[in-house]
Order: C-alpha cells, then sequence, then structure tokens
C-alpha cells in the first residue's frame, strides 16, 4: 500500500470511471492525432458546456496547456501579468518563458487573488520600444493559496485586459473544484465575464493524463495546432485522453468527484479548528488548506500523512484533499496530531 496522505491531489489514484472509460476505448484501430469518435465526442461535449463557438486542443499536461494558452495570445516581446504565487512562475521551470520568449512579471497578493489595483501598477510602457509590452494577464483558479475568483472578480480583470488591448488567460488546473464552490457552471465564471483562453484541467480530480485548452476567444486559435505540434504535446493516440474527458463530463463526474474533495476539506478545517495550535492562514473555499503548526510536530505528521511545507520561514503547511480522500484519513490524521502536541 502506497502512503496516503494531503500533499496533492495528483498523488491520488484515477477513478475507476475513467480507467472503465479507457478501457473501452481500447479496441480495434482508431485513427490517431483526434480524428477519433471519442475525441470528437469530448469536444462536443466542451461545446455543451462552454457554447458553440469555442475551439478545442487536447495536452499532456497541465504545464503544456498554459504554454499553449499563452503562446497562442502574445509575441515574445510581450510581457504576462501573473501572481506570485502563479504556478506558471513557480513551478513550470521557465517552460513559459522558453517557449513563448515572453517575460512574466509576478505581483504579490496576499491570498493568490489578483486585482485590477495590483495590476495597474504594471500597466505602463505601451508602444514604447524598450519596455516589454503588457500582453497577457494570467490568473488561476482555484489559486495556488486555495481561493476562488468569483464572477465579477473575473470580470473586472477581463476588462481591465481588453481595454488595454491584453488577453484573460485562466489556468484551470483545480477548474472543478471552483466551480463546485462557486456553485455555477465553467462558463458562468469563464466565457460569460470575458476569459479569452482557459486551460481545463482534469488530473488533479480523478482523470489518468490529459488537459484541455479551451479558446474561448477562437480567433486566438489560428496557429495554435502548430505550436502544440512544437512543443511535443500532439499525442497520436488521442482517443484515450478523448475517452477520459467523455467519461468525466458526460455524466459530470467532475462534480462528484470536485465536490467530496471540497467536502473534505471543509471537515478536515472543522477537525483542525478543534486545535488551539493550528492557524489556519487562507479561507478554506475549496479542496486546500494552508495553516501554521508547530515546527515540533512536523516531520512525524510528515511520517504518516505525507504533505509539503509551503513557507518554511513561518512554518506553514499545505494541506490539499481528493476525490478519494476518506473520513478515515482526515480522523486519523487529527488523531495523530492531537498526540504528538500532547507530549509536547
Amino acid at each position: 500500500m502506497g502512503q496516503r496522505g494531503f500533499a496533492s491531489d495528483n498523488n491520488s489514484g484515477i477513478h475507476p470511471q475513467i480507467l472503465r472509460a479507457i478501457e473501452s476505448s481500447n479496441m480495434d484501430h482508431a485513427i490517431g492525432y483526434g480524428d477519433d469518435q471519442w475525441t470528437n465526442h469530448a469536444i462536443d461535449l466542451f461545446k455543451n458546456e462552454f457554447g458553440s463557438e469555442i475551439d478545442v486542443f487536447f495536452m499532456l499536461t497541465g504545464t503544456g496547456a498554459n504554454i499553449l494558452s499563452i503562446q497562442s495570445a502574445v509575441h515574445s516581446f510581450h510581457s504576462i501579468l501573473c501572481a506570485s504565487t502563479a504556478h506558471i512562475y513557480i513551478d513550470e521551470c521557465g517552460a513559459p518563458e522558453k517557449f513563448t520568449g515572453s517575460k512574466l512579471i509576478p505581483i504579490a497578493t496576499k491570498n493568490g487573488k489578483l486585482t485590477p489595483e495590483l495590476i495597474q501598477t504594471q500597466l505602463h510602457g505601451f508602444g514604447f520600444e524598450h519596455h516589454s509590452q503588457p500582453g497577457l494577464i494570467s490568473i488561476t483558479q482555484v489559486t495556488e493559496l486555495g481561493t476562488v475568483y468569483t464572477p465579477g472578480e473575473i470580470k473586472e480583470l477581463a476588462d481591465l485586459a481588453h481595454k488595454h488591448g491584453m488577453y484573460l488567460h485562466m489556468d484551470g488546473a483545480r477548474i472543478a473544484n471552483a466551480a463546485v464552490s462557486l456553485g455555477l457552471s465553467f462558463k458562468a465564471f469563464t466565457k460569460d465575464v470575458g476569459v479569452d483562453i482557459l486551460s481545463f484541467g482534469g488530473t488533479k480530480n480523478g482523470m489518468m493524463v490529459g488537459e484541455a485548452v479551451i479558446f474561448l476567444n477562437p480567433k486566438l486559435a489560428k496557429n495554435s495546432k502548430y505550436f502544440r505540434k512544437q512543443a511535443a504535446q500532439l499525442y497520436s493516440k488521442m482517443r484515450f485522453v478523448g475517452a477520459q474527458f467523455v467519461a468525466y463530463l458526460q455524466d459530470e463526474l467532475w462534480k462528484t468527484n470536485a465536490m467530496h474533495a471540497n467536502n473534505m476539506a471543509k471537515l478536515l478545517e472543522k477537525r483542525l479548528k478543534e486545535i488551539e495550535q493550528i492557524q489556519i492562514t487562507q479561507p478554506v473555499q475549496a479542496n486546500g488548506i494552508f495553516a501554521i503548526i508547530p515546527p515540533s510536530i512536523l516531520e512525524k505528521l510528515q511520517e504518516q500523512y505525507f504533505f509539503y511545507t509551503w513557507d518554511e520561514s513561518n512554518n506553514e503547511v499545505r494541506w490539499m484533499t481528493s476525490f478519494d480522500t476518506t473520513e478515515e484519513d482526515i480522523n486519523g490524521f487529527i488523531t495523530l496530531t492531537k498526540k504528538l502536541l500532547a507530549k509536547q
């Protein structure tokens, strides 16, 4: 048995329905590179979610999806404005900058969320050839600090971007958790409020492999098929990605999984509040919890329920719940935490 814990929703396995979908598509031959019935069905399901005037490109990884999104919207002389905690800035090894040539400009936030006021400080130098030209705002939904943008907040950012001839990209690695948190359709807080490009994630919520780039502004997809190929993201046996998205979307498996993960986070939050030595640092709005814990219990906790330290300077940690997190996982974790603290 592998160690269960709260390190990442990437550490969970594959949902049985997704595995069955892969198996059911593993029959005979099918045309490669996306011209198959499963991929076409998945695209139709995305159009049901977002409207018919979109373009969909399936990718292998979330980093690949973000690269394609950015590369399709900007030139190398453009800059990309993002939160200082953004995945594209912290956790993608400079890949967006390597593939696009664009400069990433990180903006400090208190809760992972950009605001027009924060972005405004970077909106200068337009038309000045010595200055990298602001071209794209990239936000993450759910943010890297577990918070969720409201539709109104996203619309303000989209309006600001469009006012300056820029585009708005959303990294939706945990978009299902955001939709459940907001109680809204995907379209209501993306296309309806001005998002131009969406990286739509699934692997953190029960899929095996595969992400999607949704061009809500389809004119930006003009050269995307070439960018995808150059980035080694055009999967030949695309049906096995398409089949997963069919299973994920058609019966709202995405919602079932995300709702469970979010509910487990709320349960963990409730139980953590029983422990006065632990301080929760961010609102628990999806499936992530950030907290400051006594450093004396850190290693012992990680031995039994692995998780990551978020900020070593103040002993802040991150706990993530998943579609397969159980109440037993949470109860065992809380019991161990209390036991270790009692020995202090």
